[in-house]
C-alpha cells in the first residue's frame, strides 16, 4: 500500500504505510479504553512495590485517550528504534538500507540483501531485540526514579514508562521466537549456516517458520489470540515461503548472467513504429506475444504491450500506429548483469521483460519466461548458455533452443 515519508534517521528514510495510519488510532483507543486492565497487568508483572495507580487516569475520557495515544506512539517509536538497530549494524557491514517502514504489524527495515556470512547475519538479527531490551530497561529505570503520586501527570508518566518497559521487552522476546523471517528465525538460519550450505539453512529455517506460523494461527483461532494473530501468522508463513524461494533462486543463478539466458537480438520478434495497432493485435494473437520492442532500423525507440494496444478504441485501431501508443520509458539491463538482479529489477518495475543494451546497442531481450525456463533447467542439472565457470559442478551444457 502507499507509504508516506516522515523523515530520516541515520540518513535512512522513515516511512508510514497507510495501514499504520489506520492501526495507530485503533491502538490508542484500545489502550485508552482499557487503562484499568493494563494497570493490573503491569502491576502483576512489576510487582506490588512498583504499583501503577491508574485511578487518576480514568477521571475523564480525554485523559484516558490522551494516555492511550501517547502510549501507542511510544510503542511504535520503540519499533522504529528496533529496526534502526538492525539497520545500523547492517550498514556497518556495508549493506544498504532503502527505508524503515511502519505498517500494520510493526516495522520493517528494507535491507537490499542479507549477508550470507552467518556471523554478520547473527549480529544484524540480534541488534533489534538488543535495542528493544535496552529501551525496556531504560524505561523501567526512569519509572522507578519517579515516586508514586496522586496527580494525573505523575500517574500518566509512571503508567507510560511501565507500559513501554514491559512492551519493549515483550517485543524483543516475541521477535526472538523462531518464526522465520522474524529475528529469531534469522538467528536460527545463521546458526544453521555455520555447518550447512546457506540455501539448506534457509530451507530448514523456513520450514520451522512455517510450523511456527501454523501454531500461531491455530492459537489465534482457538486459543483466544484473535484474528490479529491469525493475520500475523499468515504473513509470517508467506514471508518464510518467499524468503526460501528467493534464496533457492539466488543459489541456482549464482554465476549466471543475463547474456546466458537472454534471447539474442537477431532472434527477437520486434515491430516497427509505423505498424497499425490493428495489425499489432492480430500479430499478438497469432504469435501469442503480449509485448514487443519497437525498432526503428537497428535503434530501439520504445516498447509496446497488449495493454497499450487495448487502450485504443476498436474502431480507431486502424488509424493509430505503434509509435502513438508505445512506451518510451525503457527498462534496460546490461548483458553482464546477474540474472537474479534482472529478475529483481522486473519485480520492482512491474514489467515482464527487460531490453538488454550494450551501451547504445540493442543486443537482446530477457523475460520472466526466460528466467523460469533457465531455473527449471538448472534444477534438473543443466547449465544455461555458455559453459558455467565452476567446472567442478560437472553439469552438462544445454544450449538455448532456437
Amino acid at each position: 500500500m502507499r507509504s508516506f515519508r516522515i523523515g530520516r534517521l541515520l540518513d535512512i528514510p522513515v516511512e508510514l504505510d497507510l495501514t499504520f495510519l489506520l492501526v495507530l488510532p485503533l491502538f490508542a483507543y484500545l489502550i485508552g479504553s482499557s487503562l484499568a486492565r493494563y494497570g493490573r497487568l503491569l502491576n502483576s508483572v512489576l510487582g506490588p512495590t512498583a504499583a501503577v495507580d491508574v485511578g487518576a487516569l480514568s477521571a475523564t475520557p480525554a485523559v484516558a485517550f490522551g494516555v492511550g495515544t501517547v502510549a501507542a506512539v511510544g510503542l511504535f517509536a520503540g519499533v522504529v528504534l528496533h529496526e534502526l538497530g538492525h539497520s545500523a549494524v547492517a550498514m556497518r557491514y556495508g549493506v544498504p538500507i532503502s527505508s524503515i517502514t511502519l505498517w500494520l504489524f510493526g516495522g520493517v527495515a528494507q535491507l537490499s540483501e542479507m549477508p550470507e556470512d552467518p556471523r554478520q547475519e547473527l549480529a544484524i538479527a540480534v541488534a533489534g531485540p538488543v535495542v528493544s531490551v535496552a529501551l525496556g530497561v531504560g524505561s523501567y529505570l526512569v519509572f522507578t526514579a519517579i515516586p508514586p503520586g496522586d496527580t494525573a501527570i505523575v500517574a500518566a508518566a509512571r503508567f507510560l514508562l511501565a507500559y513501554l518497559a514491559v512492551m519493549n521487552v515483550a517485543l524483543a522476546a516475541f521477535n526472538m521466537l523462531p518464526g522465520f523471517p522474524m529475528d529469531g528465525g534469522r538467528v536460527l538460519r545463521a546458526l544453521l549456516a555455520r555447518t550447512r550450505p546457506y540455501a539448506e539453512a534457509t530451507r530448514i529455517a523456513a520450514e520451522v517458520g512455517k510450523l511456527f506460523a501454523i501454531g500461531l494461527g491455530l492459537f489465534g483461532l482457538f486459543g483466544g489470540g484473535g484474528l490479529f494473530l491469525v493475520a500475523m501468522a499468515f504473513f509470517i508463513y508467506i514471508g518464510a515461503s518467499s524468503e526460501a524461494q528467493r534464496t533457492t533462486m539466488t543459489a541456482a543463478f549464482e554465476g549466471v548472467s543475463v547474456e546466458d539466458i537472454m534471447t539474442p537480438a537477431e532472434q527477437v520478434d520486434s515491430v516497427s513504429p509505423d505498424t497499425s495497432v490493428a495489425t499489432l493485435l492480430d500479430r499478438m494473437f497469432a504469435e501469442r506475444h503480449t509485448g514487443y520492442p519497437v525498432l526503428d532500423g537497428d535503434r530501439v525507440v520504445g516498447v509496446v504491450t497488449l495493454g497499450d494496444a487495448q487502450s485504443v478504441r476498436e474502431v480507431e485501431r486502424d488509424a493509430y500506429t505503434v509509435a502513438e501508443v508505445m512506451s518510451t520509458e525503457l527498462e534496460t539491463t546490461a548483458p553482464d548483469a546477474a540474472a537474479m538482479d534482472a529478475l529483481e529489477q522486473m519485480q520492482e518495475a512491474g514489467v515482464g521483460r527487460l531490453l538488454v543494451m550494450d551501451g547504445d546497442e540493442f543486443v537482446g531481450l530477457i523475460s520472466r519466461t526466460d528466467l523460469t525456463t533457465a531455473l527449471n533447467i538448472i534444477k534438473q542439472g543443466g547449465a544455461v548458455g555458455r559453459e558455467r565457470a565452476d567446472d567442478e559442478t560437472n553439469l552438462p551444457r544445454i544450449e538455448r533452443p532456437s
